[in-house]
């Protein structure tokens, strides 16, 4: 699979063009990059970028933008790269014109709604025996697709599968571990997103850098908890899904959920502080609630920014919460 050829992104966004840059850089392959809206495609197509998500950077010379299903027949490994929410409906009508051989690599962050369902057993209901992996790590899509140095992780149940995948997708800055665990490297991107609008409100509200770390580390501490309890490894949420991930998430004003998360702490309503982008992290928080009670696992931040989303509690309310619980072991 190291020699792996033709690769199809689906999703036009800013982490699906930057992934098809990092997957024609990383070989000298072939990669088509699907979009829904096949005006779009061929706008980028004639531009060469994707000039409403990453101005400026341009796309890759083997990178070739399409709206059409069916000039995904040759690939040999599909990365999905669809918002969360969206990912049953574009797997159920697309999983047809993929080829059954091509594994299918995750790369959304999020549960779905509705379900509580983890993406990859959606994907395994929309694309029935599609091999399934997960890619996730600490990654801004801008930086890989400029070719700024970047880590991420790539698991699947086939250790091997995940091995070969990692090779085929490395490249010069775009640096890809592997794992067998791709039920904690979902989780790991998932919670993250919650956890981060946390970290955002605590900043936007004035409550200093000593709160954000505080919040850091027992967000943490939720997410080990979450993972144990949905039978992930603890070693993998220590890795750049879990940890890595959440230290980048929560400390940048780039990521979208910490950036909506500060804008709630400056006042702003839940559609203002959306900017009018995804915050995946909004969409999330319920879902990941209602797991962790399902299996008895406290989750006092999480539930926070659920409420804060859900409109159920003020901010100020939710801080007093989180200050006035009882004090315990930290472990």
């Amino acid at each position: 699979m190291s020699t792996v050829g033709p690769i199809a992104v689906l999703g036009g966004g800013a982490w699906g063009t930057a992934l098809a840059n990092a997957a024609a850089t990383a070989a000298p392959r072939p990669v088509v990059l699907w979009l829904r809206d096949a005006g779009a495609a061929a706008a980028m197509a004639e531009s060469r970028e994707n000039a409403r998500h990453l101005p400026g950077v341009p796309l890759h010379p083997g990178v070739r933008p399409t709206g059409a299903a069916e000039d995904l027949a040759g690939a040999e490994a599909v990365l999905v790269v669809t918002p969360a929410q969206t990912l049953r409906e574009v797997l159920t009508t697309l999983s047809p014109r993929l080829p059954a051989r091509a594994p299918l690599i995750l790369c959304a962050k999020g549960i779905e709604r509705g379900t509580d369902a983890f993406l990859t057993d959606v994907a395994a209901e929309a694309a029935p025996g599609a091999a399934i992996a997960v890619l996730s790590g600490p990654s801004f899509a801008a930086d890989v697709a400029r070719g700024l140095p970047t880590a991420v992780t790539l698991a699947s149940r086939d250790g091997a599968l995940a091995a070969s995948l990692a090779v085929a997708l490395s490249g010069p800055t775009f640096r890809v571990y592997h794992g067998n665990d791709p039920r904690g490297v979902e989780i790991g991107g998932a919670a993250k997103n919650v956890l981060a609008i946390a970290c955002g409100a605590a900043i936007g509200r004035g409550l200093g850098e000593s709160a954000r770390a505080a919040l850091v580390a027992r967000s943490f501490a939720e997410l080990m908890r979450f993972a144990r309890a949905w039978d992930a490894r603890p070693e993998t949420l220590m890795g750049l899904s879990g940890l890595g991930d959440l230290v980048l998430t929560a400390a940048s004003a780039q990521s979208r959920n910490f950036a909506f998360g500060e804008r709630l702490g400056r006042g702003a309503s839940l559609q203002e502080a959306s900017g009018g982008k995804l915050a995946e992290g909004a969409l999330t928080a319920a879902a990941l609630v209602a797991l962790a009670r399902r299996r008895g696992v406290e989750m006092p931040v999480a539930e926070a920014v659920a409420g804060l989303v859900a409109g159920d509690l003020g901010l100020d309310e939710a801080i007093a919460g989180l200050l006035s619980r009882p004090l315990r072991a930290e472990i």
